[in-house]
């Protein structure tokens, strides 16, 4: 708690006071441009990869990077999704796994989840990924095609369903391999320019 509590020192010391313009602006108008949709892992840092600013992304994190395909009733995935796209009108959506995925590890390997049964219960969202990999046991495979199919569970959420049909928005997949910072884009329908790697 005190490598927390001297963080925020340090950001009200030396960070805010340079960014207070940008904070005066963010404090009355929240337009982030992308909807980016990342694993929990801590390692994975979705402002720092993508070298943004505080209010240009609307950030969602979950285990595996999974979204479930959209269904009717209360669900924070959903939620948070339905909000950045009708609401904030977000114009890009970003699905971004990563190397070294311990979600997708577990699934390609097959651990025993039985000590961690919400976990177990969360990762079945990832059951289509794991059809789609032609060789079980390959990650990086497992990794990319889970991406693939978190970007076909967000189509069925009727607002980005809506914001892709009126080309308001793009559906992008990326994998960030932690050890080079390489980022890949796999290509999708609707995917935009190739990045650099």
């Amino acid at each position: 708690m005190q490598d927390l509590a001297e963080g925020v020192a340090r950001f009200q010391k030396d960070v805010f006071p340079a960014k207070a313009e940008l904070f005066a602006r963010l404090a009355t108008r929240h337009t982030p441009h992308t909807l980016f949709i990342s694993c929990s892992d801590a390692r994975v840092v979705p402002e720092l990869i993508t070298g943004t600013e505080p209010g240009d992304l609307f950030v969602i994190r979950t285990a595996g990077n999974l979204v479930p395909a959209y269904s009717p009733g209360a669900d924070g995935v959903a939620a948070s999704v339905e909000y950045a796209v009708a609401a904030l009108a977000v114009n890009d959506i970003v699905v971004c796994g990563h190397s070294a995925c311990g979600a997708m590890t577990a699934l390609a390997e097959g651990h025993d989840l039985s000590g961690a049964p919400a976990v177990a219960s969360w990762l079945r969202h990832a059951d289509a990924s794991r059809a789609r990999t032609a060789i079980p046991g390959d990650v990086p495979a497992l990794v990319r095609d889970n991406v693939r199919a978190q970007l076909a569970n967000l189509a069925t959420h009727p607002s980005v369903a809506r914001a892709l049909a009126e080309g308001k928005a793009t559906l992008q997949g990326w994998v960030f391999d932690i050890a080079t910072g390489r980022v890949e884009e796999l290509p999708t329908a609707g995917s935009g320019p190739a990045l650099a790697a």
